[in-house]
């Protein structure tokens, strides 16, 4: 693990039914991938509203990937759909506040695509790497340590 790797983090929010599965499936055949990614199980990618996205990074997520069904295949018919429409908003706003809409994105994996899952993964670490980590990150320390007696 790189220097670079500790200091991020990617929070991975992850459908049940298709991509946590195929997370879970991935740790059954030990395929490995980066551990700053912080995995959070969802009922479907469509329960997830822009504000999680955006509150992720406020809470320290340096990238967020969101990770559902194969489109198509939601088990709640246009979840992930809503979910495509929702992230590619949020990746907007993202890019008018003057961070990098790389830091948002989103793939879609069925439960059997273990190693599809695992190459999404690096390749989010990887983009995040090279974007270093968050200024939102180092804006909230210099504040941090401006409020300390």
């Amino acid at each position: 693990m790189s220097s670079n790797e500790k200091e991020t983090t990617i929070v991975a929010f992850c459908c049940i039914y298709c991509a946590y599965a195929a997370a879970d499936l991935a740790g059954s055949m030990r395929l490995q991938y980066p551990s700053n990614v912080r995995i959070i199980r969802t009922p479907c990618t469509g329960r997830l509203e822009v504000e999680y996205f955006l509150r992720a990074f406020e809470n320290g997520a340096d990238g967020v990937l969101v990770a559902g069904c194969e489109e198509g295949s939601c088990h709640f018919k246009e979840g992930n759909l809503i979910a495509k429409r929702r992230v590619n908003y949020a990746r907007k706003l993202l890019a008018e506040s003057g961070l990098e809409a790389e830091r948002l994105k989103m793939v879609n994996v069925s439960a059997a695509m273990a190693r599809l899952f695992t190459e999404h993964v690096r390749e989010m670490a990887e983009t995040v790497q090279r974007l270093g980590p968050s200024p939102l990150n180092r804006a909230k320390t210099r504040v941090q340590q401006e409020i300390k007696p």
